[in-house]
């Protein structure tokens, strides 16, 4: 598969070195072709440098390492070469004290589609630090890091779960792009906890089989457990 990169800072590294060893054409694009000229060279095999625009008409699938105050302006400038693409969206327009920038409007995937509207975006790789990404691969207590995935387009959403699972992660569907802005308020109440009070995010949630309440066992099967 041919992959663009949009960006080159570490959620760019991280990604695209498990991809380039994943066996894709990897083409890293940045305003500064030196810096990515740099970044190819250190993740080596397949991946080349290029600007923002050869990266976007290169790849089959594009992901946008971009902040979220730069992305919708990069986006809207090569929105013609995204044209029938993959658009994978991983900023988190997080600022500070935590607060989710986005506000009450468009998440910042959808403001995203709506610079580039030819192009099927996909809400992925948000929730965590990109040294998260860089392991190899990410497992915990021998469980793959789950990664909820947002898309509208059927096609695309499993072809990022492909990409997902290459990154030794397990996919997770997370519905439209209208639940984006989900799991990026998801990432905006996880920093805070974890930055801001060192607290284990993790556990919050009970286990999936207390997520709607105890289950108790009915009387019948109570009382065939006890004869």
């Amino acid at each position: 598969m041919r992959i663009g990169v949009l960006g080159t800072g570490n959620m760019a590294d991280a990604l695209a070195t498990h991809w380039v060893r994943a066996g894709h054409e990897v083409v890293l694009g940045g305003r500064d072709t030196h810096k990515a000229e740099r970044l190819a060279r250190h993740i080596g095999g397949s991946a080349k440098a290029a600007g923002l625009s050869a990266a976007a008409e290169f790849g089959q699938v594009v992901l946008a390492a971009l902040p979220f105050g730069a992305g919708v302006s990069v986006v809207r400038e090569l929105r013609a070469a995204l044209d029938g693409k993959v658009l994978i969206d991983c900023s988190n327009p997080v600022g500070p004290g935590f607060l989710l920038l986005t506000g009450s409007g468009p998440s910042a995937a959808q403001r995203l589609a709506a610079a580039a509207p030819g192009a099927h975006v996909v809400k992925a790789f948000n929730l965590c630090h990109e040294d998260v990404w860089r392991m190899t691969p990410p497992v915990f207590d021998g469980r793959p890091l789950a990664v909820p995935v947002c898309g509208d387009d059927e096609a695309a959403v499993a072809l990022v779960h492909r990409l997902v699972r290459q990154v030794g992660c397990e996919p997770v569907a997370g519905g439209g792009l209208e639940r984006a802005g989900l799991l990026e308020a998801t990432a905006a109440l996880f920093i805070g906890l974890w930055v801001g009070e060192e607290a284990d995010a993790q556990a919050i949630a009970p286990p999936l089989a207390y997520a709607a309440g105890p289950r108790y066992e009915e009387p019948e099967d109570a009382e065939k457990a006890c004869g």
